[in-house]
């Protein structure tokens, strides 16, 4: 088991009422335990997003042609089914986690042809990367 402490979203501050304006702050939720022995990983390059008036569907798959639309089948692997309550809370942990990591190490380009350096459209770099330069 892993212990997930899920305490108060970023930028509200810990503590009680200080005596000034404002209603009281809530205390931190405890931490509570999480069993993930059972789980299995997976890996997905390919998403798809359906849904009902009472849940959203999210399945993932594998694209064996991910820069080009694809010509055969893919084949969905893992469905996630979830309530829109669920869904946008992974909606707004996925973005802070984004941000973080793009704080981190960068923007990340989601457009691959931007991604792509040189003209020549190779995918490699125009001038060889010397280490010492």
């Amino acid at each position: 088991m892993s212990s997930f402490y899920q305490g108060p979203k970023e930028g509200v501050p810990l503590g009680g009422n200080d005596g000034g304006e404002g209603p009281a702050r809530p205390p931190p939720q405890p931490p509570f335990q999480v069993d993930d022995s059972q789980a299995t990983t997976s890996y997905a390059n390919f998403c798809r997003i359906t849904g009902t008036p009472e849940e959203v569907f999210i399945d993932f798959g594998i694209n064996p042609q991910p820069f080009a639309p694809p010509s055969g089948t893919i084949v969905i692997t893992q469905r996630i089914v979830m309530n829109y309550y669920t869904a946008k809370r992974l909606l707004q942990v996925l973005h802070l986690t984004i941000q973080r990591h793009e704080a981190t190490f960068g923007v990340l380009e989601t457009d691959v042809q931007r991604r792509i350096r040189g003209s020549s459209g190779g995918g490699a770099p125009q001038t060889p990367f010397h280490p010492n330069s």
